[in-house]
């Protein structure tokens, strides 16, 4: 099992709506998103209000390969909201 760590921007975006915007990878076995992933601290404005600019979260994508694990870093990267992606072998 192979594990990719996302970092996303979310400024702008209500709630989870930046991971749902995402063009996810086909061959993901299974993806979680939250600041248990990470996130740039603390949000400070009410839960129905946009992020602010610079706020992001992570996300967690499992694969089954190493190699599908870098082929889905190469898919995040590639879309806007995206900040960073890596591998995390465990």
């Amino acid at each position: 099992m192979s594990v990719v760590r996302l970092k996303i921007d979310v400024a702008g975006t209500v709630a989870d709506g930046a991971w749902r915007e995402l063009r996810q990878f086909d061959q993901i076995q299974s993806a979680d998103f939250g600041p248990q992933f990470g996130s740039g601290g603390r949000c400070n404005h009410p839960l129905n209000a946009p992020h602010a600019k610079g706020e992001w979260i992570g996300a967690e994508i499992r694969l089954q390969t190493p190699l599908l694990a870098q082929y889905a870093v190469s898919h995040y990267l590639e879309q806007d909201r995206v900040l960073d992606a890596d591998v995390i072998e465990q």
